[in-house]
């Protein structure tokens, strides 16, 4: 079963509650998320469903205290609460709900029906998001696709910066490369990031194919063993710089702090802001090494002219027809209430 084709027709209106919140499940799990980790679990029990962070997942070197972790969490949420809306569930979602209990991020409880209110373009969306490694077009951004992303992210609590200048973006730039140099140059960073590439034709339907790296997928292995042994921090900050350079827009998610719920949110933010960018037809990726390495974070913030805590850094444009990334199945991150 393909989990990237979902029949919208298939939702249980008028069934129960527990039957229609595992159908949006479907969607929450088309999120995107470090490394494709997808370190989400839920539990359902009548009309509540519960998300809870999967720690087994966790990337202790490239995320120590599973920051990233939390925003993948926060962006299964948000698929989730968009599907709900679409189909017209009256669902509330309460972040930490329980403080005795940190790996439970949220309860949403489904508590009847109302209309639809989600836009149906930022719904269709889930399934239409992509994330590239390839270059972009040089086409510009339109200004109203920029301005819906950030109010999507405003509607979160989260700030979403642009960087569109030629000047700005070299900088950021070379922040990127500089992180590219320091995390290659760490065997425990490329252990690491090896254990997590695959073949997509692989039984744990998750991590990186070597597709996306532009490879064929059938030397995913081969790509895995090459990241492990050799230090390629400098080829690969080359790559980087022109990528983020050739990018007609550079976007950087920010919070007022830096705790588990600013996580949630700004994970709400990103995803609600790449569906609004998906439904224009563009797509993204991910640059975050600066925000990743810890000395240059504060230089990234300091370049947006901001006290606020940098938490992603995406880019944006106009890029190449991709498969979707791999997905586990529904029935694989359930917990059994």
């Amino acid at each position: 079963m393909n989990t990237w084709t979902i029949d919208e027709h298939d939702y249980p209106i008028g069934g129960p509650s527990e039957a229609q919140l595992r159908f949006l499940v479907r969607y929450a799990v088309l999120a995107p998320s470090g490394h494709n980790t997808q370190p989400w679990l839920f539990k359902i029990r009548g009309d509540r469903l519960d998300l809870f962070a999967d720690r087994t997942r966790a990337l202790p070197v490239v995320d120590p205290v599973d920051r990233a972790l939390v925003i993948s969490c926060g962006a299964a949420l948000a698929n989730l609460m968009v599907a709900a809306e679409r189909f017209g569930m009256d669902a509330a979602a309460t972040h930490l709900p329980d403080a005795s209990e940190p790996d439970l991020l949220a309860v949403v409880r489904g508590t009847g029906a109302r209309p639809a209110t989600s836009d149906p373009a930022l719904f269709q969306a889930i399934t239409k998001r992509r994330t590239t490694r390839r270059a972009f077009e040089s086409t510009p951004v339109p200004e109203a696709v920029l301005a819906s992303a950030g109010a999507q992210a405003a509607s979160c609590g989260v700030r979403l910066h642009w960087i569109l200048e030629p000047e700005h973006k070299h900088r950021a730039a070379e922040l990127i490369a500089e992180g590219d140099r320091l995390q290659c140059a760490d065997p425990r960073f490329r252990r690491e990031l090896a254990s997590w590439v695959h073949s997509r034709r692989a039984a744990e339907r998750d991590g990186m194919s070597g597709y996306a790296f532009g490879m064929p997928d059938l030397l995913s292995p081969v790509g895995a063993l090459i990241i492990r042994t050799f230090d390629m921090g400098k080829g690969q900050a080359a790559k980087d710089h022109a990528l983020a350079e050739g990018s007609p827009a550079i976007g950087v998610f920010t919070t007022q702090g830096d705790e588990t719920a600013d996580w949630i949110a700004a994970g709400q933010a990103m995803e609600r802001a790449l569906l609004s960018i998906t439904a224009a037809a563009l797509t993204s990726s991910y640059l975050n090494q600066p925000i990743e390495v810890p000395t240059l974070r504060p230089r990234l913030a300091m370049l947006l002219g901001t006290s606020e805590f940098p938490q992603i850094l995406i880019r944006v444009g106009r890029g190449p027809e991709l498969l979707p990334a791999v997905r586990r199945a529904v029935e694989d991150v359930m917990l059994l209430a």
